[in-house]
């Protein structure tokens, strides 16, 4: 029977999951898993470009960049369970972490279900935290530099305007991310990403790059302040920039509609109706059908057609629509006040033709004013915290406005933001749940960057930003439970968030990396392969990575039951089984084969180099028809 599969302790594979596409589309291009790009030239024909010149965005180490993407990581994601809240019944993350780690570890569990990010990334003003531009950088380095020095001391801080690679670094950070972030988009979802003057230009050409040209939704010009007299030229830069980003065409914003109003009348009983403009912005030149008298038969009254503006009809559609009553006069209805013929438009047929988002308009991308400024987000952390401790947050109007109109129709959808700073994006959530009765969950990952000692945050007790996030979302969560502590309906909200933190993996991993052939280092590796669970991981640290690595989500339904004396995990109703148990036996394996779950999974060192029991585990599994059985 042979052995049973190793469950992989990586993050996905992206490079085999783009040959992958590749395959899907052109299959004849691929020759024992590698790519004939000659016979790819063939199958696109002069669609290739082989000239040496090309449009293209490039910058030093943008090569490295794909590296850095195609380097899987080997970490983990451990639960806090004492800086969460409703930790057993939430389905809200917050992660602290490295947000590059973070996105790679989330590509299994996460691919393709998150429906709107939001991010508020480094402007590269010349004072932002930077991320270490280091290609080599891997779990360890972020361990290293989440106390922000590297291996010599040095403090990783700021990318400043005198650096010879000011523009690079920062793109050096962003490519891969953003590149990470579109995996995880649903193919109706969209990104929106805040900046300022400074890297609007370079963010967006990457974004075309990345999400392709014809995936760009807008720029929204967001007024940040109001103007200030003591600027550089004169002129006072008051408005900041939010691009957005679709993943395919599927992506539609629309918001709540309250303009449109029907009418009911006994001529056209169970049939609102409304009315609709029936002139149009066109010539009498560019449209010389319409440009003629409409004559009300009913009273012979004539309306000349507008030269500048004329009727949306023609002679001979104007006679159609009037047959089907489409077609309404001045005098017709004693509660419509109009001076000239206008169309109807019939209320069964707008809902057939929009279908779920029916009472729904499209947006635009002047922001209405209500989305508040800078200083409506700083005077809403102040007034939550007691005092000023973050500066320059957004408001949490602006991120609720994108939110709603990304999500007004599914409001069961995941938001991510992993550039989570206080955690606005969190906070609008939870409101925007409150106001509508949504189901709507987010992920907030956060770099541990430290507070400054000098800085009032610091003064009030918190150690990095992180930990601001964490507690300002504890604190709308207290917020909205005083508010509404005699509603029924705050019982049906989500209040509360899993907290988890980036770390080395709870397994010693083979690593065939730099091993010298010496008889020395090899035992060591195998050393570590034989005892390869950590011994101070607890259970809960390992059956978190097992989800992580299986592709599960960490917001599942998790039970633990007890089988033939053992503990055993059920995930997502039964889906999947995992036992950690270091000494299994006969009759728990028999005892999970025969709930039939898609997928078991058991820890290699219960088996204790017992080789029959794995072989019997094994047949077991298989008379139960259960394909995927797993050990790590």
């Amino acid at each position: 029977m042979g052995e049973p599969k190793k469950l992989d302790l990586h993050s996905l594979n992206i490079t085999r999951q783009q040959k992958e596409k590749l395959r899907k589309l052109f299959p004849e291009v691929f020759t024992e898993d590698r790519i004939d790009f000659d016979r790819l030239k063939q199958t696109l024909g002069e669609s290739i470009d082989t000239g040496k010149e090309r449009y293209s965005m490039t910058w030093p180490g943008k090569s490295e960049c794909f590296k850095l993407i195609q380097s899987p990581s080997i970490g983990t994601l451990k639960p806090a369970r004492d800086e969460s809240v409703n930790y057993d019944i939430t389905e809200n993350l917050f992660i602290e972490g490295d947000n590059l780690q973070v996105l790679k570890l989330l590509q299994k569990s996460y691919y393709s279900k998150i429906k709107m990010i939001y991010i508020d990334p480094p402007y590269n003003t010349g004072n932002d935290f930077i991320y270490p531009d280091d290609f080599k950088e891997n779990l360890s380095t972020y361990l290293q530099y989440t106390r922000q020095v590297d291996a010599e001391g040095r403090k990783f801080s700021t990318n400043t305007d005198t650096e010879g690679r000011f523009h690079s670094k920062w793109l050096n950070m962003m490519y891969p991310r953003l590149f990470l972030a579109k995996n995880l988009l649903r193919d109706d979802g969209v990104i929106f990403i805040s900046i300022d003057d400074n890297e609007v230009c370079n963010l967006r050409k990457i974004c075309d790059e990345i999400f392709g040209e014809e995936n760009f939704v807008a720029v929204f010009p967001w007024r940040k302040r109001t103007a200030k007299s003591d600027v550089p030229y004169g002129v006072s830069q008051d408005y900041e920039w939010i691009i957005s980003f679709a993943k395919t065409e599927s992506f539609n914003a629309n918001i709540k509609s309250n303009t449109r109003k029907y009418y009911e009348s006994p001529d056209l009983p169970n049939r609102p109706w409304r009315i609709h403009e029936m002139t149009t912005h066109r010539t009498a030149i560019e449209r010389p059908n319409s440009n003629f008298t409409i004559i009300n038969p009913k009273n012979g009254k004539e309306y000349p057609a507008n030269k500048n503006a004329v009727w949306r009809v023609t002679k001979e559609s104007f006679k159609k629509f009037y047959k089907e009553k489409r077609i309404v006069f001045p005098g017709d209805y004693d509660f419509l006040n109009i001076s000239k013929p206008v169309l109807r438009y019939f209320k069964d047929e707008d809902k057939a033709k929009s279908g779920n988002s029916f009472g729904y308009t499209s947006v635009s991308t002047n922001l209405p004013k209500n989305v508040g400024m800078t200083q409506d987000g700083t005077k809403e952390t102040s007034i939550l915290f007691g005092s000023k401790i973050f500066y320059f947050p957004k408001p949490v109007n602006l991120i609720k406005y994108f939110i709603q109109m990304s999500t007004t129709i599914d409001k069961d959808a995941l938001i991510l933001d992993f550039f989570a700073g206080s955690a606005t994006t969190a906070h609008a959530v939870l409101d925007l749940n409150k106001e509508d009765g949504g189901n709507r969950k987010f992920i907030m990952v956060q770099l541990p960057e430290k507070c400054d000692e000098k800085s009032e945050a610091y003064k009030a007790g918190f150690k990095a930003i992180a930990d601001i996030g964490k507690d300002r979302i504890r604190r709308v969560i207290a917020k909205i439970k005083k508010e509404n502590s005699q509603s029924l309906f705050q019982n049906q909200l989500d209040l509360g968030f899993k907290s988890f933190k980036l770390d080395s993996s709870n397994f010693k991993i083979w690593n065939t990396e730099g091993i010298s052939p010496e008889q020395e280092a090899l035992e060591k590796q195998l050393e570590l392969h034989i005892n390869h669970i950590n011994p101070d991981s607890s259970q809960e640290d390992i059956l978190f990575e097992i989800l992580l690595k299986a592709g599960y989500q960490l917001s599942g339904e998790i039970k633990q039951i007890e089988l033939a004396g053992k503990n055993v995990y059920s995930v997502n109703e039964g889906a999947m089984l995992i036992c950690l148990e270091n000494e299994l036996t006969k009759e728990v394996i028999k005892a999970m084969a025969d709930r039939k779950p898609g997928r078991v999974i058991c820890l290699d060192q219960g088996f204790a180099n017992n080789d029959q029991l794995k072989t019997n585990a094994m047949q077991i599994m298989k008379s139960k028809g259960i394909d995927d059985f797993r050990t790590v």
